[in-house]
């Protein structure tokens, strides 16, 4: 995972880097972003409304922004991190560490997204930027389930949990799902080429098998994760202020 991050990293700032020189005018005011967060499962492991926070999981995600306009930019994002979902966590309800299903999964997620400034301040380095966003792409996963630890004597042939599982096992995990997220955020420049930004992101990913589990667990509802992070963002071709403004350099 290290090395995936590390690798992503480079390969990014290298095409930007090269693409700048050859095409200074179209990469003008484009950005690249590098965030680290929090990343939270949400499903039928965890009893907690707005998922899992017992088993949250260290993420880290980079970006490209082209602004279109002063209110819109589009953007490119990926993300890596790893979710987890664990009942052993959680005595209340009790069946929950008595059932006690568990599974892990890395997530790498690739997005289009289209941002909007509210303020209107793309083309601008000052003030506090808040902007939401939404978009689509998709998350490739390698689940790994685990009901190993589940109580037989609770649990036996005849349950619905035992014959759920059946039907879990038989359908098997995904390896890549949609992803549709949508979130908020703000940025604030504190030069002209560098800002610092925080913001949330909810995916919907419409499948009940982001953990491996649906029927043995609770089919009724989806499964979803989410995340927060903050990061440092660079701006490529930042203008000269005194040259647009046609203002002569005065020596004293």
């Amino acid at each position: 995972m290290k090395a995936i991050i590390k690798n992503t990293v480079l390969v990014a700032v290298y095409l930007l880097f090269t693409a700048t020189k050859s095409h200074a005018q179209f990469y003008k005011d484009m950005s690249i972003g590098l965030n680290g967060g929090a990343y939270i499962y949400q499903g039928d492991l965890s009893p907690q409304r707005f998922g899992s926070f017992k088993t949250i999981q260290p993420g880290i995600s980079v970006f490209v922004k082209k602004p279109i306009n002063h209110f819109l930019a589009a953007r490119v994002h990926i993300s890596l991190a790893r979710l987890v979902g664990d009942e052993s966590r959680y005595s209340i309800p009790e069946y929950r560490k008595q059932r006690n299903f568990y599974f892990s999964s890395p997530v790498a997620e690739f997005s289009g997204q289209l941002v909007w400034n509210i303020r209107g301040r793309n083309y601008e380095d000052r003030g506090i930027m808040p902007y939401i966003f939404s978009g689509a792409g998709v998350s490739l996963l390698a689940v790994k389930k685990d009901y190993s630890r589940m109580d037989p004597v609770i649990f036996n042939d005849g349950s619905e949990v035992v014959a759920g599982l059946v039907v879990d096992n038989l359908h098997g995990t995904p390896r890549a799902v949609l992803a549709v997220p949508i979130g908020v955020g703000a940025e604030y420049p504190i030069s002209e080429r560098f800002s610092v930004n925080i913001e949330t992101s909810y995916r919907l990913i419409f499948t009940d098998y982001l953990d491996g589990f649906s029927q043995s667990a609770g089919p009724k509802y989806q499964d979803h994760y989410h995340s927060t992070s903050a990061g440092i963002i660079y701006k490529f071709g930042a203008r000269n202020k005194n040259k647009e403004l046609g203002c002569p350099v005065v020596r004293l």
